[in-house]
């Protein structure tokens, strides 16, 4: 099965940028095929879908993020990226990345990457 790492968390200000990294253990073909996400856990919630990318490249972003955040893939590396900017307090929680519709032949959810953002 395919496993997912996400990397790049940390503890910033209000205002800081963070890039967060979602490494998988796909070959490059395999990892281009599927259409992947970003997800964010809040302490006490529920993971929730923040950002999207479709495997031909097309992004979604969630209105909260719009402008701020940035998903990016290189097929290549079968990496994912998720570039956030004017980081706010309401972006502290633990950030997954995952396929978001086939998820056969992957994984569980990795560990997940903690982002705290201090007012």
């Amino acid at each position: 099965q395919v496993r997912l790492v996400e990397s790049g968390g940390g503890l910033v200000q209000a205002g800081g940028s963070l890039r967060l990294s979602c490494a998988t253990s796909a070959s490059g073909i395999t990892f281009a095929r599927y259409d992947l996400g970003w997800y964010h856990q809040r302490p006490g919630g529920q993971r929730e879908l923040v950002a999207e990318i479709t495997a031909i490249g097309t992004t979604v972003l969630v209105d909260s993020v719009k402008g701020r955040f940035t998903i990016s893939r290189d097929n290549t590396k079968a990496t994912m990226y998720l570039q956030m900017k004017s980081l706010k307090p309401e972006d502290t929680g633990v950030y997954y990345c995952r396929p978001t519709a086939d998820t056969s032949g992957w994984a569980g959810w990795g560990p997940g990457t903690q982002v705290t953002v201090s007012s």
